[in-house]
């Protein structure tokens, strides 16, 4: 059963599992509001639909997502908009990164399970979906990092130290560098990586296991977890990650970032952040 409800994702319902698509395929699903807030709300719809067990997490297309929707960068930051706060000083932006961060937060404090189901590219804002999921599937070709921690900011959303520990997290967050799906498995980011084409079939088969268990079983085991990783820190330090970014806000080279996109467009942008590492990607 499909849901016409919403513009840029999909949600469908069958067989105990609520499949969310991030529906923005000719922008390799980039994250903008619009999707995240109605991320958001299908999230605690399926939460609170007793036919749900669990959730399903992916992308429309080739790619998972490419990351946060940068085409707001083509235009200069606002310091107040029609007396609303705007970005341009630190506890605004502050405040707007707390404020999507409670959008994604969903995905961690809701009750049902949600495998996160990755192909082709899960990039920045991707990986803070995807990493705040209990459960990553990935393609053995997925690529999984944070190129824009090279020029502007740092990351919104951290879980990458729960899931790899601070070395692994260090190499991939201090340089922007891509993992693969296999390797990522093999370092713990992600549960399992399989051929792309028994991705899907993966990803069905462990939701088929857990449509077997009581709604409440699946809450209480879910929440326990969860509840350790806030004992480790883990929501403090979500919080904290998004006042940083702000802070990273303030570096030159996100400055340089936003001039340039400005004047010779956002491809050119990304361009000179990417080009001197090659093709950015870690091997083990």
């Amino acid at each position: 059963m499909s849901d016409d409800r919403y513009t840029f994702i999909r949600y469908e319902l069958a067989d105990g599992r609520a499949r969310i698509t991030l529906n923005r395929p000719d922008k390799r699903n980039a994250l903008n509001e619009e999707l995240l807030t109605e991320l958001h709300d299908a999230l605690w719809e399926a939460d609170e639909d007793n036919r749900v067990r669990c959730v399903i997490l992916t992308g429309a297309g080739p790619d998972f997502s490419s990351g946060y929707d940068l085409q707001r960068y083509d235009r200069p930051v606002a310091l107040q908009v029609e007396h609303r706060r705007g970005r341009a000083k630190f506890d605004d932006d502050a405040w707007h990164q707390e404020r999507l961060q409670r959008l994604r937060m969903a995905l961690f404090d809701m009750h049902k399970p949600v495998i996160a189901q990755v192909q082709g590219r899960c990039l920045a804002g991707g990986t803070d979906l995807a990493l705040l999921c209990d459960m990553i599937i990935c393609a053995d070709d997925a690529s999984f990092g944070f190129p824009p921690a090279r020029s502007q900011g740092s990351l919104p959303s951290n879980m990458w130290l729960y899931m790899v520990g601070p070395q692994w997290a260090k190499r991939l967050l201090l340089t922007g560098d891509l993992i693969g799906g296999r390797d990522a498995s093999t370092i713990g980011l992600v549960l399992k990586s399989v051929p792309a084409d028994q991705l899907e079939a993966e990803v069905e088969a462990l939701a088929d296991r857990l449509a077997l268990i009581d709604a409440d079983l699946l809450s209480a085991n879910k929440r326990i977890v969860n509840i350790g990783l806030e004992l480790m820190g883990a929501r403090t330090l979500q919080r904290l990650a998004a006042e940083m970014d702000a802070r990273g806000h303030l570096a030159e080279s996100r400055t340089a970032f936003n001039r340039t996109v400005l004047e010779e467009g956002l491809k050119e942008a990304v361009k000179q952040r990417d080009g001197p590492f090659g093709t950015g990607r870690v091997e083990l």
